[in-house]
């Protein structure tokens, strides 16, 4: 049973509460949760606008983010990125779109494209009402936060005033929301500790996705307010042999065959197993690689003649033996 009093508030028996369809759902799944609002976070230099496209990208085009994380429910996706300019960010798209095979005039991912938005302002803030309105995306993706206002980051009314406009715009549009935002290099008990500013800032998320950087090897780790989350993993940030599709993946996310062997007879051995030549991004896929020591590997093959970079990836030149000393670059360099 409702009741509602004109004089008092709506109160309802917890029986008669409706269930939420959303609820423990997934709009990426493990990932972020449908119609979650949070904060992709991270140090400086830490990927956070990589990994917060490449989830906009995967939710437009319902392919898998970061070629692991299954979207459940797909659709446009808004997108704000206040320090790259336009062009950059198609760029970005565009690599990542190649990586994954798709045709970025298919993805329906759209981009705000305007000298400043500011959450703080009201003119602003119907703006963007606006755009959501026309657009009806599934996910608005806004990065970074320091660029997105003029108030005191540590100031926990200014701040809540801001996150509260987002979390309207949540349940108003029903979308989910990603807020990037600045993390400081100081250790946490928790890492949303570790968020620059208000607390509110850790509060405010239902998914919260942080970069983390450790002895240089670059960790991903989440949180979520209805499920349990995974265990961290490890991305590198990797390109084509050209510099070209530039994208995030698992690192060491394959199943080589040549792990006890040196790099360049581990490289050698793929490339003889394999029926076409391989790119780069292909052999750290195989190997489990980092892409320093794989650059070193080549460039021995290749000053050795024993393997070649042609247009379409590497091949073997000939049958010949190396000497297996000579490519001991495990002992010589650190795992980043």
């Amino acid at each position: 049973m409702t009741t509602i009093d004109s004089t008092g508030l709506i109160v309802r028996r917890i029986a008669d509460v409706p269930s939420e369809e959303s609820a423990k759902k997934w709009l990426v799944k493990d990932l972020w949760g449908l119609e979650a609002v949070g904060i992709v976070g991270g140090a400086p230099k830490c990927c956070k606008s990589w990994l917060g496209l490449d989830i906009a990208i995967s939710v437009a085009s319902n392919t898998p983010c970061l070629d692991h994380f299954q979207v459940d429910h797909k659709g446009p996706t808004l997108v704000y990125l206040a320090e790259d300019a336009t062009p950059m960010v198609k760029e970005r798209v565009l690599g990542i779109c190649n990586h994954r095979r798709l045709d970025i005039q298919s993805l329906d991912l759209n981009i705000i494209d305007a000298p400043s938005l500011r959450l703080d302002l009201e003119t602003d803030r119907t703006r963007l009402v606006n755009s959501i309105e026309q657009l009806n995306p599934k996910l608005l993706l806004l990065d970074p936060l320091v660029r997105l206002h003029r108030a005191d980051e540590n100031s926990s009314a200014e701040i809540s005033a801001l996150l509260g406009f987002l979390r309207e715009l949540q349940r108003q549009f029903k979308m989910a929301v990603i807020l990037v935002h600045h993390m400081s290099k100081k250790h946490r008990a928790q890492l949303g500790q570790a968020l620059r500013g208000s607390g509110d800032l850790h509060a405010f998320g239902d998914c919260n996705a942080y970069l983390v950087r450790k002895d240089n090897k670059l960790f991903l780790s989440f949180e979520h307010r209805f499920a349990p989350a995974s265990e961290p993993i490890q991305l590198d940030l990797v390109s084509d042999d050209d510099g070209a599709n530039t994208h995030l993946e698992f690192a060491g996310n394959s199943n080589n065959n040549h792990r006890d062997i040196p790099l360049a007879e581990a490289v050698r051995l793929t490339l003889a197993d394999a029926d076409k030549p391989l790119t780069r991004v292909a052999l750290r896929k195989i190997l489990g690689v980092n892409n320093q020591r794989l650059g070193l590997a080549l460039c021995d093959l290749e000053n050795n003649r024993t393997a070649a970079r042609g247009p379409n990836g590497w091949t073997l030149k000939s049958a010949a033996t190396i000497p297996l000393q000579s490519y001991d670059h495990d002992a010589q360099l650190p795992l980043p």
